[in-house]
C-alpha cells in the first residue's frame, strides 16, 4: 500500500478535546481496540507511531528540541505568529509536513504499541500538571493554557486516524 495523503481527511475520526482527562479516555478505548485485535488506522502511522510521535511534542517544551524543529526560518515564525490563535484553540490541518525535515515531521518512531501508550499517558500527565519551561520554536513563549491547547489540537488531529473498532 502507498502513502496515503492525509490532507483528504478520508475515514477519519472527529474528536474534540477540552481537557486531557476526555484524551485519556479515548485513549482508553484505543486501547480495548487494541486488546481486543480491532484498532484500524486510516493514516500512514501505526497507534505506536502516533503515540510516540504525540508524547515527543509534549516532551520537547521541558527537554529541549530536536535540531530540525528547534530553528524555523524567520518568514515561518512570522507566519505562524498569526495562526497561534487557531493551532491552540480552534483546528489543526492535517497533510502538513515541516520543510525539509525527513518524513515531514519528527518524534514518529515505531516502538511496542503499549511502551508507546505509556509514553503518552506520562507526557500528558506531565504537561497537565506542569508549564513547559522552553519557549515554542514557532511561537515563542506561551501559557501553559496554550500549550495545553495547542497539545489538545494535536492529539485531536492524530488520534483522528485511529478507531477502536
Amino acid at each position: 500500500m502507498g502513502t496515503i495523503d492525509t490532507g483528504k481527511g478520508q475515514g477519519r475520526r472527529t474528536p474534540r478535546f477540552e481537557n486531557f482527562a476526555e484524551v485519556l479516555r479515548d485513549l482508553d478505548e484505543l486501547h480495548a481496540g487494541i486488546a481486543a485485535g480491532t484498532l484500524r488506522t486510516v493514516g500512514n502511522w501505526s497507534a505506536a507511531q502516533v503515540f510516540n510521535h504525540l508524547a515527543a511534542f509534549m516532551e520537547y517544551p521541558f527537554n529541549g528540541y530536536p535540531p530540525e524543529i528547534a530553528s524555523p526560518a524567520w518568514f515561518v515564525r512570522f507566519v505562524m505568529k498569526f495562526m497561534r490563535r487557531k493551532m491552540c484553540f480552534g483546528q489543526m490541518p492535517s497533510g502538513v509536513r515541516i520543510p525539509r525535515v525527513k518524513g515531514g515531521t519528527v518524534g514518529f518512531e515505531d516502538s511496542p504499541v503499549d511502551a508507546a501508550e505509556a509514553r503518552l499517558r506520562a507526557a500528558i500527565d506531565r504537561l497537565d500538571r506542569e508549564a513547559p519551561t522552553r519557549p515554542s520554536p514557532l511561537f515563542g513563549p506561551m501559557s501553559h493554557e496554550e500549550w495545553k491547547g495547542l497539545n489538545l489540537r494535536h492529539c485531536e488531529l492524530h488520534l483522528s486516524f485511529l478507531h477502536a473498532r
